[in-house]
C-alpha cells in the first residue's frame, strides 16, 4: 500500500466489504473500518440485528471463502477529477477474541465516537489481510 492509498483510505468514513459464500456468490455491505498495518478490520457491532454476530451472512462468508475485498471511494457529482478509489483484496479471517481483535476494536474506537459507546465486548472482528493493493484516480485525501 502507497502512502498515498493509505492516507485516502484512513480519509474516508465507509467502505464496501466484498465476500463470497463457498459456491462464490457475492455479498457486498458497507462497513466502518480501520486500517492496523496492513490489515483492514470491521467490526461485528451491536446495531440491531435480528441474528447473532456470527450468524451474519458477511461472518459465515469469511468462514466458508477466506477470499475478500474492500473499497473506498469518492464520489463528487460537480467534478469528477476528484473520484477516486483504493480496493484491498486478500484473505480475511474472522477474530472471535484474543490481543488481534482488541487492537482493531481500540482502532475502531479511536476512529468512530459512536463505537466508544457501544458495547463490543465478546463481538467478533473481521480482519481482512492486504495482500493486493489497487487504486484509481484522485487519491487525495480531502
Amino acid at each position: 500500500m502507497t502512502p498515498a492509498e493509505r492516507r485516502f483510505l484512513e480519509a474516508q468514513r465507509v467502505a464496501r466489504l466484498a465476500t463470497a459464500d463457498a459456491a462464490g456468490a457475492p455479498h457486498v455491505v458497507p462497513v466502518c473500518f480501520a486500517l492496523v498495518g496492513e490489515s483492514a478490520y470491521v467490526v461485528l457491532d451491536a446495531k440491531p440485528k435480528t441474528v447473532a454476530p456470527r450468524a451474519l451472512k458477511r461472518a459465515r462468508n469469511v468462514v466458508e471463502n477466506p477470499r475478500a475485498a474492500l473499497v473506498a471511494d469518492r464520489y463528487d457529482d460537480r467534478d469528477w477529477s476528484r473520484l477516486g478509489w483504493v480496493m484491498l483484496r486478500g484473505p480475511a479471517e474472522l477474530l472471535e477474541a484474543g490481543p488481534e481483535r482488541d487492537r482493531a476494536v481500540e482502532a475502531l474506537r479511536a476512529r468512530y465516537a459512536q463505537y466508544r459507546a457501544m458495547e463490543l465486548d465478546g463481538r467478533p472482528a473481521i480482519a481482512l489481510r492486504a495482500e493486493r493493493v489497487a487504486s484509481w484516480g484522485d487519491l487525495s485525501p480531502g
